[in-house]
């Protein structure tokens, strides 16, 4: 299939079974937008059932193949990945813009991040862990190796849409299991045209066809609900919303599969008394305005100590206000646009209802006019306690300031909410890091930093936030098995 016009070079459009970039079976095809001005810019493959079974069928006979490639094939194929995609980081960088509409350099930090996910999981494909010894009985001797858990579906987001793919294929790979990835339709381009660097690389050493398939698709449940219940399929890892990631454990439990749940977040970011507010303003912008506020590590929730809320709230605002809206594309655009007219309309729908309860719009506050889906940078102040911008993911560039008058009650604020991804804490005395470390309630605690993300470090949230960890040594484990073998 061949390249939209409004694409500035070649990306394919079809979906990628193993090797083979080709038309969905039916001929179907849907469109991707440009969110920043509500133009098409592309129509892709909607697969249907024959489509992701072929893709099943294919990383079946593949899983063999794979398991027995030494881990430092496996190893050498990942570093190869690694260096083709930075190669080609501005070309990633472009489609990602253009389909999900975070600004230009943003889209280059992510093919920088998503990458390094490869050269990390490429060095820890040789150190998959085992041990060997003598029974503490002495009758006879202990060998404990790990397996790789099968055919893996990913399903992938789309605000982050090659970091957040990157982090499922390669320890998946590195593991020695074949990986279907679902991405999401709003932002399949970045994915498909991963698929070209993988089917070149896999192609120059020769590795299995069926490894890796892409499949871009409209039926979203209709394909989970199927390959799920194929006893074959051994692993589903998701990244997304909480409600979605229920139902995937609900329909897991038959065939008792493996699944990590990486879902939502609802971050609160603290400011103790103490804190340099400098350090904690520029950390909160970070927290916040990384990809435009849609992440599930965003800081939704600034808790600030009264002595030192109008300070800092009024640094906050200036900082806000200096940001630009516009096509990520444009040179000095520093906000890109929501990802959907829809998303756009319920941000809106949370900041109203927060102001018709008695919130205080400090700075922005508005969808702007389109063409595109933008929303103002927004401050809101006063907020009701048990309004829904308190309690639901944002997913926006709008955040809310609400003061505290002793550390204690500014923790109790943070830990109330289902949800335990990430939560910042920033405090210059030891003893207020070491109370906000000790009793923030979350997967990932950034203490003074913002930028907690890392491939070396597991990400990963508690409660309502999901569970299983990506990256770091703990995330290769999420697709091994573990195999206990007793001998004399």
């Amino acid at each position: 299939m061949s390249s939209a016009p409004s694409l500035p070079f070649n990306v394919p459009l079809g979906l990628w079974l193993g090797l083979s970039n080709r038309p969905a079976t039916s001929g179907a095809t849907f469109e991707v937008e440009d969110p920043a001005t509500g133009r098409v810019i592309a129509r892709v493959a909607d697969a249907d059932s024959p489509d992701w079974n072929a893709a099943l069928d294919a990383a079946v006979t593949a899983q063999q193949q794979w398991a027995a490639v030494t881990p430092r094939r496996r190893s050498e194929i990942l570093t190869a990945v690694f260096a083709a995609l930075s190669e080609r980081a501005e070309q990633f960088a472009t489609v990602m813009t253009l389909e999900m509409g975070k600004p230009l350099a943003e889209a280059r930090g992510e093919v920088a991040y998503g990458a390094e996910y490869f050269r990390w999981f490429a060095e820890e494909a040789v150190r998959i862990p085992g041990r060997h010894g003598l029974s503490p009985t002495g009758l006879g001797r202990m060998t404990v190796t790990r397996t790789p858990v099968g055919p893996v579906l990913a399903i992938t987001p789309w605000n982050f849409p090659l970091a957040m793919a990157a982090r499922k294929i390669a320890p998946a790979l590195a593991a020695g299991c074949p990986v279907l990835v679902k991405p999401a339709a709003e932002t399949p381009l970045t994915m498909l045209l991963f698929g070209e660097v993988l089917a070149e690389v896999f192609g120059r050493y020769d590795a299995p066809d069926g490894l890796v398939s892409i499949i871009p698709t409209t039926r979203a449940a209709e394909l989970s609900t199927e390959l799920m219940s194929d006893p074959r399929l051994r692993k589903v890892t998701f990244t997304g919303s909480t409600p979605v990631g229920r139902q995937l454990v609900r329909q897991s439990a038959d065939g008792l599969l493996r699944t990590s749940m990486e879902l939502g977040g609802n971050a609160p970011f603290v400011v103790a008394e103490d804190a340099d507010l400098d350090k904690a303003v520029d950390g909160a912008i970070f927290a916040k305005m990384r990809n435009g506020g849609e992440a599930c590590t965003a800081a939704n929730r600034i808790l600030v100590h009264r002595s030192v809320v109008e300070d800092f709230t009024s640094r906050l605002v200036e900082r806000m206000s200096s940001y630009r809206t516009g096509h990520g594309l444009q040179e000095g655009s520093t906000l890109g646009p929501i990802i959907t007219a829809a998303q756009r309309n319920r941000i809106a729908r949370l900041v109203d209802s927060a102001v018709q309860a008695g919130a205080t719009v400090v700075t922005g506050g508005h969808a702007v006019d389109g063409p595109g889906y933008f929303f103002e940078p927004t401050v809101l102040t006063d907020v009701p306690p048990g309004q829904d911008i308190l309690t639901q993911e944002i997913f926006g560039p709008v955040i809310t300031v609400t003061p505290f008058d002793t550390l204690a009650e500014g923790v109790r604020l943070a830990n109330n909410t289902e949800f335990g991804l990430a939560a910042y804490g920033f405090s210059e005395s030891v003893e207020g890091a070491s109370f906000l470390a000790q009793n923030l309630r979350a997967g990932m605690i950034g203490i003074n930093r913002a930028a907690i993300s890392d491939p070396a470090a597991p990400f990963g949230g508690i409660g309502q936030s999901g569970f299983g960890r990506e990256g770091g040594v703990e995330g290769i484990e999420e697709y091994l098995d573990i195999k206990y073998l007793a001998t004399p």
